[in-house]
């Protein structure tokens, strides 16, 4: 389970690139190394070069200063606004950079390009305050930097955009609010063994024009498995959209090589409504993973907080994209001002080119609070990753309110409840469980109440009962209901869609019950 509020900080090491010493010169009130050469070329022979080598592991300055710095004494320590790297102008966004404190001990190095040459920015206490902790007298020249954020504009205190903790990044997505999270790679997720946390250890950030709507940066990736070389090119324009470039270079057989890894967190929705020890109606950031195969079905899958690890895998071909969605936008389904899920991003993935055969692998890991992100998704090749393979992965993420490319001819699921089979004021049936699904858009809104509609429904074991679909009064929207029968405590897979006739209405509505039982009243 990864904490969100203290990101992971994987292993992983500091490259050599720009370590010579030369007189430094000042840019912005910003401590500039000596410049030298960069491009991406570059990038992807050091991340190669590196694989070549031992693992070395990061060097951790001052480890006793930085575990003094918990989460208290980490919200004192404020960047200065008016030392962020181009916080005069001369792109489109400054940048401000996070300091280390005792959940982010690993530095990384940061540079900036300029005309093809970089530069690295050099850590010093004058670019933070420090509030009443004293440490700006304490902490070493040398400490480096946690990461950095993008901020909205020039004089803003607000940003869209951050780099923090192991691989993970995050941005606020098209309705200005920070929710789930995007790696640069996982690896052995929910695996018997440790999971492995590669690092960007370096980061390269290069200067746009200021008219213009995005942010190219670059990242150098490090673990005991793998190395890599990233290009991230984001656009903030209504929504925000990056599209990224790795290349990755194997040090070692991975078992489980998760790519264009997403996090996020479920606790509790309509459809689990009996785990819910909260006041609020639902909490999480993700209702829900839609996929689109490479077929051309389109799928979606409400997540589950199992009450064990579960890891489920939709096997495809060059798929034409994934994502975790929220899909439910309405404030009263929450009745959070303070964080705000209903505003929470999705996240698409869409591949930019053939990923081949694989898997579309969903982590769901228990959880009794909202602190943790306890949802993974990511691509899993089906070749196998062995040492000192190359992997080349081109692909965009999409933040926005919904997916990208949403379907036209069928409609979607927008809710999936649950409740005790049989039928009201008649005794209740054992072992029986309820599904209510709701669909809507495409071409259920051409349809009238007199159609006669069908839910197409599978079970993966037991029997399906009082099944049938109606048009909700008053609206354009299906409901499916269906009573399933299931003896014992083995989870029943479910499958679920409209037709008319030969016409298929709806996307496919998957499921993963788990049995479980209502208190007695």
């Amino acid at each position: 389970m990864y904490r969100r509020r203290d990101l992971i900080i994987g292993a992983g090491a500091l490259a050599a690139a720009g370590a010579l010493r030369a007189p430094a010169a000042r840019s912005q009130d910003l401590e500039l190394g000596p410049p030298w050469p960069f491009d991406f070329d570059w990038l992807q022979g050091e991340a190669k070069r590196l694989a070549e080598r031992a693992y070395e592991a990061p060097v951790i300055r001052a480890p006793d200063i930085l575990e003094t710095i918990d989460y208290d004494a980490y919200q004192q320590i404020q960047f200065k606004p008016d030392r962020a790297l181009w916080a005069q102008g001369g792109a489109p966004f400054p940048v401000q950079f996070f300091h280390l404190g005792r959940y982010f001990k690993a530095p990384v190095r940061i540079y900036v390009v300029q005309g093809g040459n970089a530069r690295e920015i050099r850590y010093s206490t004058d670019y933070f305050t420090f509030g009443k902790t004293g440490l700006d007298k304490s902490l070493p020249a040398d400490l480096g930097f946690a990461g950095f954020r993008i901020m909205d504009g020039q004089g803003t205190k607000t940003d869209w955009l951050a780099y923090q903790g192991a691989s993970y990044f995050r941005t606020s997505g098209a309705l200005d609010q920070y929710g789930m999270s995007a790696r640069g790679l996982a690896i052995d997720v929910a695996m018997p063994w440790p999971e492995e946390f590669p690092r960007f250890t370096q980061f390269w950030l290069e200067q746009t024009e200021p008219e213009s709507s995005h942010i190219v940066i670059y990242a150098l990736m490090d673990s005991p498995s793998v190395t890599g070389a990233y290009r991230f090119d984001w656009v903030k324009h209504g929504g925000v959209v990056v599209s990224i470039r790795a290349e990755l270079y194997c040090r070692k057989n991975i078992a489980r090589m998760g790519v264009a890894p997403l996090t996020s967190m479920f606790w509790f929705s309509e459809t689990n409504r009996h785990q819910a020890t909260d006041w609020r109606p639902e909490i999480h950031d993700s209702d829900g993973l839609a996929l689109w195969t490479g077929s051309g079905e389109r799928l979606w899958r409400p997540l589950n907080n199992p009450p064990s690890v579960r890891t489920s895998s939709f096997f495809d071909e060059n798929p034409h994209g994934f994502g975790l969605l929220q899909r439910d936008r309405e404030f009263y389904n929450y009745e959070d001002d303070g964080v705000f899920y209903n505003r929470r991003p999705s996240v698409w993935v869409e591949p930019l080119a053939g990923w081949g055969a694989g898997a579309v692998q969903l982590v769901e890991i228990p959880t009794d609070d909202e602190i943790h992100d306890n949802i993974a998704v990511y691509w899993l090749p089906k070749a196998p990753v062995l040492a000192g393979s190359h992997w080349s992965f081109a692909y965009r993420l999409h933040w926005l309110a919904d997916e990208p490319y949403p379907p036209t001819n069928v409609g979607l699921v927008r809710a999936t409840r649950l409740g005790r089979g049989g039928i009201p004021g008649q005794p209740r049936p054992p072992g029986s469980r309820k599904f209510v699904i709701d669909f809507a858009g495409g071409p259920l809104a051409e349809l009238h109440k007199s159609d006669k509609v069908e839910p197409v429904i599978t079970a993966s074991r037991g029997k399906i009962d009082n099944d049938y679909a109606l048009q909700v009064v008053g609206t354009n929207s299906w409901r499916a209901f269906f009573d399933l029968y299931a003896e014992g405590p083995d989870p029943v897979e479910l499958r679920c869609f409209l037709r008319l006739g030969d016409r298929t209405l709806t996307e496919t509505w998957l499921y993963q019950y788990i049995p479980f039982e209502y208190p007695s009243l």
